[in-house]
């Protein structure tokens, strides 16, 4: 096996770490592994991007999207904590707070679709360079490379569309009533905080969450696997 593999060119470190796995995978299924080419590489890590995107941006803006989810559910910031804790000498004080939970979220759901275009412009992209060194990291080593190339520009989408969203949903409202509530006790010091800028972070970020759990479902499990390329790109992990 090690003469063979030599024979495709690949140094000394490269042809250890696969003897080592002979183990675990034939020396057939890591041969067809390596006789993938750069570009097949390259686009089977683009087409797995572009399903896990796409599902994270549906599961996102579907109903409950974040606010049914645990993960990314977006809590009330920092700058609350006062309130929660003093929510018992607030009159109405925890429907308020759940009421704000409620429609920060929603305005993220809202937003979710606008980061596609931003996505698939990233994805289309990414580089043979890129998609080798993606494939050999770790599980969300993809979606931390489209996190750290479109993070600002879907922050920066999401901002207006999310402060539209915090209007129509009544979230404004919604906290400015709660923090006006808790603001009127003799002596405390009086809450604000940037809610759109807040929400937008969070929004962003419970995105890229997503998108991690797809490309560690595509990477690992057969099942998530759902094309011929994208069974010969990752069907050696499993």
């Amino acid at each position: 096996m090690k003469s063979k593999l030599r024979n495709l060119g690949f140094p000394a470190i490269v042809l250890m770490f696969l003897t080592l796995s002979v183990g675990l995978y034939s020396c057939d299924e890591v041969l067809d592994y390596l006789n993938l080419s750069d570009s097949e590489i390259a686009q089977g890590l683009k087409e797995a991007l572009t399903v896990g995107t796409d599902t994270s941006v549906a599961r996102g803006s579907a109903i409950n999207g974040y606010f049914g989810n645990q993960l990314i559910k977006i809590l009330l910031p920092p700058e609350a904590e006062p309130i929660i804790a003093a929510v018992g000498i607030i009159p109405g004080g925890q429907a308020l707070i759940d009421n704000v939970v409620l429609k920060l979220n929603r305005a993220a759901e809202d937003a979710a679709t606008q980061a596609t275009p931003i996505l698939v412009d990233a994805i289309t992209g990414i580089t043979i360079t890129d998609a080798l060194g993606i494939l050999q990291g770790e599980n969300d080593a993809a979606t931390m490379y489209l996190k750290g190339a479109t993070q600002a520009e879907i922050n920066a989408i999401f901002r207006p569309h999310i402060e539209t969203s915090l209007e129509t949903v009544g979230a404004q409202t919604a906290w400015a009533q709660l923090t006006n509530a808790y603001n009127s006790i003799p002596f405390v010091t009086p809450v604000s905080t940037d809610l759109a800028g807040y929400t937008t972070s969070k929004a962003t970020d419970g995105l890229f969450v997503m998108v991690a759990e797809e490309e560690g479902k595509i990477r690992n499990d057969a099942s998530h696997q759902v094309s011929d390329l994208l069974q010969r790109v990752f069907g050696g992990n499993q």
